[in-house]
């Protein structure tokens, strides 16, 4: 009997699921950072005005590699189906919580006297201070965010094989990009909600609200972005694996059979 290593299907769900798993790490501990996108461009900034909100479009780094990882469900989905994506976004889940959990415990570590201002020069006084600020972000930020993230994968899951089965094995334009859509905008506005309306911030609705349609904008144009690396995914699965295979795992997948 064959090892998952040495079958073709094993070894590109182990690679998918690697890839998948990395980018949802990644962006939660990068989220803490904030950024202004006009300044990142070198543009001048929007002055935009929402919901009573005015100034820079400033997004969180985390949205950098969501969109990636909602394409990746799309890509795992369409060959291993609901279980294996399932299984993978709980996985993600129990990672992320276990990375955090490490993170915490990393921080009450007492720091060694010379570390403290090893950095000083560098505009760093007190390494642990800034230690904790950056790794140690709050616990309704991280429960927000894993809610969410669990909410939009299972909204894009659902959506991706309502419209598969419905269109079959054409317009995967349509499955991936619109799955996504619909995802990331039920991801992006649950998240800010637990962390900043319920959480200790206290956010107005107003805030909220602008803050969430700017995050989704973006996540809406990366969507949007991003299709045609979807079909270049398709190419080069479909290549590795082989006409026959590949179409007998899509079929399984919508199915379930897998």
């Amino acid at each position: 009997m064959e090892s998952i290593l040495q079958r073709k299907d094993g070894r590109l769900f182990i690679v998918l699921a690697g890839f998948f798993i990395a980018n949802a790490l990644i962006a939660e501990f990068i989220g803490v950072k904030i950024f202004a996108l006009e300044d990142t461009l070198g543009m001048s900034p929007l002055n935009w005005n929402l919901f009573g909100q005015s100034g820079s479009l400033n997004l969180s780094a985390g949205v950098l590699l969501w969109p990636v990882v909602f394409v990746m469900t799309d890509i795992i989905n369409e060959y291993f189906g609901k279980r294996g994506i399932q299984m993978l976004s709980l996985l993600a889940v129990g990672l992320i919580s276990y990375a955090f959990l490490m993170v915490y415990a990393s921080i009450g570590l007492t720091p060694a006297e010379w570390w403290l201002a090893s950095m000083a020069e560098n505009g760093v006084p007190n390494m642990q201070a800034a230690y904790s600020n950056v790794f140690g972000q709050g616990m309704w930020i991280i429960v927000g965010s894993l809610i969410a993230f669990l909410i939009g994968q299972i909204v894009d899951v659902f959506v991706f094989h309502r419209i598969k089965k419905a269109t079959g094995e054409n317009k995967v334009w349509l499955r991936a990009t619109g799955s996504t859509l619909v995802s990331q905008f039920i991801d992006s506005f649950v998240v800010l909600y637990i962390a900043f309306v319920l959480g200790p911030q206290q956010w107005g609705m107003g805030l909220f609200l602008a803050v969430g349609c700017v995050n989704y904008s973006y996540k809406f144009l990366m969507a949007v972005v991003l299709t045609p690396v979807i079909y270049l995914a398709h190419h080069l699965i479909d290549g590795y694996l082989g006409e026959e295979m590949a179409h007998e795992m899509k079929i399984a997948a919508i199915g379930g059979g897998r």
